[in-house]
This record gives structure tokens, sequence and C-alpha cells, in this order.
């Protein structure tokens, strides 16, 4: 036997806790601890000192040279046990959990009981050295991730079919909604959780719910599935179509912005304006009737023919006033300009065709000739009736 031991550990990444094969060892045994590594050193069942990464020398009762006859009285073991325990400081990542039964509770939107299983992962990482080998190793010699995922089974079990009921439950969560509440719930359940672990010196790094189990394949759910997925087809349906309508709608709408754009670079390029070409089109119906009485018909009457011609030019206000003063003169001429008369009496303006004054009364005999306030017919003697369009100069038809 050699008179001094080497300690070390360079196991697997999937343990948690290991102890040492040797015990019993001699005093000066050099310990090697390595930096993902915290080794306890126990002497006479007392856990004296936790050792972080390094070398280290051992003491302890056993002497190498005397130990054989101190074991004499104890049929050969040491009286003097000491014992190293190895525990692995890496974050144990992806450890999967998943619950044993469903969870029951009652769906919100519908009022349909359901139940729902959820699975997931987690990452656990040893925290105190020291409290997880006194609360939860012992003396067993070693501690794997499965086994550790076992003793908090319990734990796991109840925070987590608690928690979803009543989370789904307070917050009225659809079992078609569930999803994407995943981060919620992981979160939640891992506040709830990382006290239960931490008290066995275990750090509940991360907690994730990967996975809702939904009850696929119950009749009764996949009827209520249809029904809701239906329903909201319909809704997306009509959804689809009020796009559709308003797509349309500003298609047409741009379409008309397009055309207006053309017809107005059109009109900039041959030099007229949207009130001239409105001329044109009044000028080109002016000219598809035969005299001024179809003009009066239409609702248009010289002014506005004589405005119609300022507007679209001077060349198309040329031809309206030359058409104009073309037609027959049987037709109406408005005077030039209006003739006044007095009274040889007492002055007073009088009508060109009153016979008396309607001021004093006195007959007008000298009254000089005028013009035909209708026609404008130049009078060359006295007459009741205008010869040329029959007006009543005496003021009756």
């Amino acid at each position: 036997m050699a008179l001094e031991q080497i300690i070390k550990y360079e196991g697997d990444n999937s343990t948690f806790v290991w102890k040492h094969p040797c015990e019993d060892f001699n005093t000066g045994s050099q310990l090697i601890v390595h930096e993902s590594q915290e080794a306890v050193f126990f002497l006479n069942g007392q856990a004296l000192d936790v050792f972080g990464p390094g070398r280290y020398t051992l003491e302890t009762e056993n002497i190498p040279l005397l130990r054989k006859f101190v074991n004499i009285p104890t049929g050969g073991i040491s009286p003097f046990h000491c014992e190293v325990y190895f525990v692995n400081k890496t974050e144990q990542m992806a450890i999967r959990w998943g619950t044993d039964s469903k969870v029951q509770y009652i769906e919100p939107t519908y009022g349909f009981p359901l139940a729902i299983g959820a699975n997931g992962e987690m990452t656990l990482a040893a925290a105190d050295p020291r409290d997880l080998l006194t609360n939860l190793v012992g003396t067993e010699s070693i501690l794997d991730r499965q086994h550790l995922a076992n003793y908090f089974r319990a734990f796991l079990m109840t925070r987590i079919k608690t928690y979803l009921a009543q989370a789904m439950r307070n917050n009225s969560v659809s079992i078609f909604e569930i999803d994407e509440r995943l981060e919620e719930f992981s979160k939640g359940i891992h506040d709830k959780l990382k006290h239960d672990f931490a008290g066995y010196g275990i750090d509940l790094r991360k907690f994730f719910v990967t996975g809702i189990v939904k009850p696929d394949g119950n009749e009764q759910y996949e009827k209520f599935k249809e029904l809701h997925f239906r329903q909201y087809a319909d809704v997306a349906e009509a959804k689809l179509k009020q796009q559709v309508g308003i797509i349309e709608q500003q298609t047409a709408a741009q379409r008309m912005v397009i055309e207006s754009k053309a017809i107005a670079a059109k009109r900039q390029q041959e030099g007229y304006t949207y009130q001239q070409e409105r001329g044109f089109d009044v000028a080109e119906q002016v000219a598809q009737n035969e005299a001024i009485g179809q003009f009066t018909n239409m609702g248009v009457g010289l002014g506005t023919m004589a405005g119609v011609g300022g507007a679209v030019g001077g060349v198309l206000g040329t031809a309206i006033n030359s058409a104009v003063s073309g037609i027959d003169s049987k037709t109406y001429d408005p005077p030039t300009a209006s003739v006044k008369c007095f009274c040889d009496n007492c002055g007073a303006e009088l009508d060109v065709s009153a016979l008396f004054c309607d001021k004093c009364g006195t007959k007008q005999e000298n009254r000089p000739l005028d013009k035909c306030p209708k026609c404008g017919f130049e009078f060359t003697r006295p007459g009741k009736f205008c010869p040329k369009c029959g007006y009543n100069r005496e003021g009756q038809q």
C-alpha cells in the first residue's frame, strides 16, 4: 500500500455527487480538485472542509507506519475514518420532466371540461455542496441527474398542476391560446419551484414548459375543436371579403386619380383649362341648334354665349358672335342704347311710348320721334304699333 494516495475525480458530466472509493487514507494524501468541482472532506463522520479548485494535502490520524498496529484492536479497520465527496458544479441541462396525470379544468370560452398534461425541461446545478450532501445524498456513493429528478418529482407534479389549473382559470386562457402562454407558464412555475430546490442545495437555473398535451382523439374534444375553428373560419372569411372590397375600392380610386392626372397633363400640353374645356362643350351644343330660340329652351341665353366666347378664347368668341350677328333679323335683337324722353310741361322723364305725362298729365303733342324699345326700329312718323315687331307704343298688347 502506498504511503500517500492521490484523490481526484474525472467522471462523466451527468453526475452531481461522486464519493471517492479510497477511504481511511493516510495523512499527507494529495487531493486534486478541478475548476468545475468542489470537494468535501469528511473526518470521523463530520464535514470538515470544502475545497475549491487546486491541490491540497490532507491531514488525517492515519499514520502509514503506525496504522497497522493501531488497527489491531479493531480488526484491521482504522478507527480514524475519512472520506472525500466530489460535487459537480456544472449546469445539468435538458433534464426532462412531465406530469404523471392530466390537469382538469373548465375551458373558459365555452365552459367545456378538459383534461390536459404538460412536459418540458429544466437546468439544475449544485449551489451548496454541504447542504446537498447532508440533506439529500447522505451516505450514498453517487447521485446522478435521474435520481435527483426523481427526488423532486413530488414537488414538480404538485407545483406544476396547481399552477396550470389556477393560471388558466384566473386568466381565462382558452385551450387554443395555451401555446402562446408557454413562456409565461415557464416563468411562473420556475418562481414557485426554485425555493423548494434551494432548500436542498440545488439551484434551479432554468425551467421550461415546452409542450401542452391536449386531449386529441377524444370525441367530445374533437367536436368542440371543429365548432371553434368553423366559427373563426367564418370570421376570417368575412374579414377577407371586406379586405378584398377595400382593395377594389382603392384600385378604382387609384385608376380615377391616374386618369385625372393624364387628362390634366393633356390639357397642359394642349394649352387649355378645365373651364375652357367646358366652354368647348357648350359651344358644341350651341352649334347643333338652328336658332336663338332653341338656346333659350336649353337655358342658354346670349349672355351665356358671350361668356363662353370669353372663356374659350378669342377665336371661338369671334365665331360665335359672327354666328349670332348673322341670324335672321326677325329674331330678337336687344337695343344697343336706351332712348330718353322728357315732358314738355314739367320736364319729368317719360317712357318713349308715353302719350301723356304720368306726373302732370300733359298730353305729349310735340314729342320727338324715337326708337322701338323692343327691336330698336327708328320711327319716321307717329304710330300706335311698331311696323317691324308690332310693339304697342301706347303700352297695350
